[in-house]
């Protein structure tokens, strides 16, 4: 098969070493309009459970990936109203990576290269019909995808705008952990997100309400003293290090409000969307980058699972898009959670700190917020004394204070080794 794929991200990049690695012979160019070696953003993040399926599906990439990024398994909140300060920590949240998104890049690339796929740098393709050659056009154009844009009534897009308004910031300070920070102002409350991506750098996401923005004037400040006032705010989060702003953003720290995209359908003709031409899921989840590699092994599956290449894309729309509903909900509830923190953050620290785990629940927003922790207290005591009873009962069998029923009497409906929660 003669595949294109337009937009060099990670979703291309990792679609085309899959396809080459399924069948040498496709004859994959990928097409970007950058130069070699630019990009935007500072570093991504991804969870265990990707790594786990990345050294299944391509294990030197995966090494590659692995042995470039910094990994935590704790994560902190920092609440600093303008009273009191309060840090709470936790270790249950699951093992997250952090990888510089040029890092990443690089590693598929070369990886890419190294399989046979012809990777083309400053070439900008506007249309299809650009490529009029080629079986399978792969847009991974981003959100802005001008592939799509052509196509706009075929596919469906429709685009949903946050309140909030963010900027996507590094700094030499490297967190060890997950780090949240929220900063009470005498405009409302501001906070960040901050992750390492490397051995120096860190990425720092700060965002905040529109009101909040402008009250600290921060919407018509320049570059220099919107970072000056940003490493004040959060001086004690970062250690006294330095915020940095992308070089290749006009007014340098770059505001934005997420907007949110969904597409009816993924395919037309044979034109396909993968990754951020196809959806996009908020921030505060930090899911992108795993969902733009998950598009790639769905398409590619479902292209050697399929003889006919419009059943394939048919599949690849159906089954994603299934595959993909969960995260994209709790992509909008933890949004709304942050859009919302007034409903929140005046609770003690150890609550927020909870409900700031529990953000992607479509309950939270319909109960008041107390009331949900409580619940889930009782919830918690509840299964810890069901384990230690069913630990008690387990303990009580294992010294022969009931029948075994031994090898030859095998259990039957409702027998206890069947009730007992493992």
């Amino acid at each position: 098969m003669k595949i294109a794929c337009v937009g060099g991200g990670p979703a291309s990049l990792y679609f085309s070493i899959l396809m080459k690695r399924m069948d040498p012979s496709h004859d994959i160019t990928v097409h970007e309009r950058n130069p070699a070696g630019s990009t935007y953003g500072w570093g991504v993040t991804y969870w265990d459970e990707l790594l786990n399926y990345l050294h299944g599906a391509d294990p030197e990439s995966a090494r590659a990936i692995e042995e470039n990024s910094v990994h935590w398994n704790s994560w902190e909140m920092h609440v600093y109203d303008r009273a009191t300060v309060a840090t709470v920590t936790g270790e249950d949240w699951g093992e997250g990576f952090g990888i510089g998104r040029h890092q990443l890049l690089d590693i598929l690339t070369e990886r890419a290269r190294s399989l046979g796929v012809h990777i083309e740098f400053e070439h900008e393709i506007t249309d299809k019909h650009e490529l009029a050659d080629a079986d399978l056009v792969v847009a991974g154009d981003g959100v802005n995808s001008l592939l799509r844009e052509r196509h706009t009534d075929r596919f469906g897009a429709e685009i949903t705008v946050g309140r909030n308004v963010y900027a996507w910031l590094g700094t030499t300070k490297v967190f060890r952990s997950f780090t949240f920070a929220f900063v009470e102002t005498a405009h409302g409350w501001i906070w960040c997100y901050g992750y390492g991506f490397s051995k120096d750098h860190s990425t720092c996401v700060i965002e905040c309400s529109p009101t909040t923005w402008e009250g600290l004037g921060l919407h018509q400040a320049n570059k220099a003293d919107s970072l000056a006032l940003l490493e004040k705010l959060f001086a004690d989060t970062l250690d006294g290090h330095p915020l940095i702003a992308q070089a290749n953003t006009e007014d340098g720290t770059h505001w934005l409000n997420f907007r949110t995209l969904t597409n009816r359908t993924w395919y037309h003709d044979n034109l396909v969307l993968l990754g951020d031409a196809a959806h996009t899921t908020h921030y505060s989840i930090g899911a992108g980058t795993a969902l733009a590699l998950e598009d790639a092994a769905f398409l590619a599956n479902a292209l050697h699972g399929e003889t006919q290449l419009q059943t394939a894309l048919a599949r690849y729309d159906r089954e994603r898009q299934a595959a993909i509903r969960p995260s994209l909900r709790a992509a909008r509830y933890s949004a709304r959670w942050y859009e919302n923190l007034p409903r929140y953050v005046g609770l003690p620290p150890e609550q927020l700190f909870e409900l700031l785990g529990q953000r992607r629940s479509p309950l939270l927003p319909h109960i008041p917020p107390r009331l949900y922790y409580r619940l889930g207290q009782a919830a918690d005591q509840f299964y810890y004394r069901l384990d230690q009873v069913a630990e008690q009962f387990r303990s009580l069998r294992n010294r022969g204070r009931r029948p075994d029923p031994g090898p030859h009497e095998p259990n039957t409906p409702g027998h206890p080794d069947e009730m007992i929660p493992r």
